[in-house]
Parts: structure tokens; sequence; C-alpha cells
């Protein structure tokens, strides 16, 4: 764990993109299989068109599998799109796709719940299963029921 950069110490802001924020910590339970979900209620940025700024709430889950992403980092990373202009669609991917570069995990889904902006909302949904694993079945599995029993959306 003295590896870690952000821990506490005073938080230094970056208003770009910057996946270089992450880092991870050993996972001291890697024979068990078990959920660790962030819940990002206040995740900013900004259309790559207009200019105009998006909010979401951003839901990731995993199941760990030797690393784990260490939370300060995580909302410091987050915080890093805020002058970054993407899609929605766009920014979820990019999430999902550093953090499994980054720890490799078992399973992962991220799930961007933005604020309506033109009078419309866009929610998208990623996951992955580690290939060669059950968790293959389940990725494909969760993303074709995941919008079968929506979840009442509280962020809007």
């Amino acid at each position: 764990m003295n590896d870690l950069k952000s821990l506490g110490k005073a938080s230094e802001y970056h208003f770009s993109y910057s996946p270089e924020l992450l880092e991870t910590f050993d996972n001291r339970h890697p024979g068990n299989d078990y959920w660790v979900k962030f819940n990002c209620p206040e995740f900013t940025s900004l259309c790559p068109i207009t200019g105009q700024p998006d909010f979401a709430a951003i839901y990731i889950s995993y199941i760990p599998d030797v690393k784990m992403v260490e939370s300060k980092s995580l909302k410091l990373y987050l915080f890093s799109f805020r002058n970054h202009g993407g899609f929605h669609e766009d920014c979820v991917n990019l999430i999902m796709k550093d953090l499994i570069k980054l720890m490799e995990p078992r399973y992962i889904e991220v799930w961007g719940k933005f604020t309506p902006r033109g009078g419309i909302s866009i929610d998208p949904y990623c996951n992955y299963g580690k290939p060669e694993t059950k968790f293959v079945a389940m990725a494909e599995f969760r993303s074709m029921n995941h919008d079968l029993y929506p979840e009442k959306v509280d962020n809007r």
C-alpha cells in the first residue's frame, strides 16, 4: 500500500482526461468472487460538439481478480473528465476499458445515467467478462438483460 501516490495526500486535480491517475492495490481475498461497487453521482464531461457540460451518475461494479482500484485515484480520474469532450457512450466505454487495463478484473460493468439535455437522457451501459472464465457468460447475460427490470432513476 505504500506505493499509492494520492491516498493520504492533498488532492491534485487534473482538468483533462488522465488515466495515469488510476492506482491499484492487491486484493486481499483473491480466492473469493465478490462485488465492489462505486456510485459516482457528480460526473461531468463536455459535449464534443457544443462544448456544453454533461452531468451524470456513473455506476461502476466489478468482481476483482488480483488487483483492485484505489478509490481516491478513481475519484481523481473521474474528475479528470471535467474538460474532456466525449459523447456519453464514449466516456462510459473509456472508463471501463481503462479499468480493465488497470486491474484485469474478472467482471466489470459501467453504467452512465446522464441528466437530460434538450429533452432527452442517454444512459449507456457496457460490461466485460474475463476471457476463458465463467464471467464471459455472465457478461453476455447481463448485457442482454440489464434493462429488463429498469432501476428507479433518481438522479434527475
